[in-house]
């Protein structure tokens, strides 16, 4: 797997127009996949957030009245979360939407795909920064078998030292996952 072929499975054409008829909150996240050696980016959220304290995220967060669509709130967010500056050309693709089960958002992920990063800065948001691998990561897709997350069938998890992701997250890593499984993951 190399950063070229990722970032060709997983162009795709954007529309990062708002569903103001979802009767979900409306959220975005910035997936950021960079390195010669695949890598993604996530971060972990402080253990005493009010909404996914201590949960392993990508950068994003609720669209605001003012962004004029998901696409720049994700952008906006993920400068605000961690100090990266992505701009509109270097997203190069979206996966399907996911709703979080407990707070109700319906989050549209975008994809970036970039050589290599600066170096970050997390905000309050933030509790770490991951740079994981990205091929080794999704060979780690299991069911969720918690039963406190199991409120729909499609639940997994995906591993990473000793972090659990899970929940939105792990499902647009599935989402990856089935795309990239075609051609790259053993």
């Amino acid at each position: 797997m190399n950063l070229e072929s990722v970032k060709k499975d997983l162009s795709t054409k954007l529309d990062p127009t708002p569903n103001f008829t979802t009767e979900n909150k409306l959220a975005s996240v910035l997936i950021v996949i960079y390195d010669d050696m695949p890598k993604i980016l996530m971060t972990v959220k402080p253990k005493n957030m009010s909404l996914h304290g201590g949960e392993v995220s990508f950068p994003g967060g609720k669209m605001n009245d003012s962004d004029p669509d998901l696409l720049f709130t994700a952008l906006r967010e993920t400068q605000e979360e961690i100090s990266l500056n992505v701009k509109d050309e270097q997203v190069i693709g979206q996966l399907d939407p996911v709703t979080t089960l407990n707070s109700k958002f319906r989050i549209t992920p975008f994809v970036s795909v970039l050589d290599e990063l600066p170096p970050l800065s997390p905000n309050s948001e933030v509790e770490s920064i991951l740079e994981i691998p990205l091929e080794t990561f999704l060979q780690t897709i299991d069911n969720d078998s918690d039963p406190e997350h199991r409120s729909i069938q499609e639940m997994y998890t995906f591993q990473f030292e000793d972090k659990i992701v899970w929940g939105a997250s792990a499902r647009m890593l599935k989402q990856i996952h089935q795309i990239l499984s075609k051609s790259h993951i053993s």
